[in-house]
């Protein structure tokens, strides 16, 4: 589960799951109008978190943003949430020629 607070819109938080084949699952928007939002839920559900993001991405309500504008922008940080871990993970690519801060000594 992710949860996103956001910026701008009637709602203050959105909340989803993204499956291993990055799919969208219940997404659940807190506060805001609860018909509308309720059906953007259930429109997104099951799609790509990429096909989502580029279709809701810039839609304008007030404040130069919007609920659905959101909801891209929460994807957006949970790509990047995701990307974090693998980037850390990865040695870097002139890993071997790194030598230790505090190389052991020398009995």
């Amino acid at each position: 589960m992710f949860t996103y607070n956001t910026k701008g819109t009637c709602s203050r938080q959105i909340i989803f799951d993204v499956d291993g084949e990055h799919k969208l699952h219940n997404v659940k928007f807190i506060g805001g109008c609860g018909g509308n939002l309720q059906g953007i839920a259930r429109l997104v559900e099951g799609k790509d978190i990429d096909e989502v993001a580029g279709t809701l991405k810039g839609i304008k309500c007030r404040n130069n943003t919007s609920c659905p504008d959101q909801l891209a922008h929460a994807i957006a940080a949970y790509k990047e949430r995701e990307d974090r871990p693998r980037a850390a993970a990865e040695p870097a690519e002139n890993s071997k020629n790194v030598k230790p801060l505090n190389p052991p000594a020398v009995p």
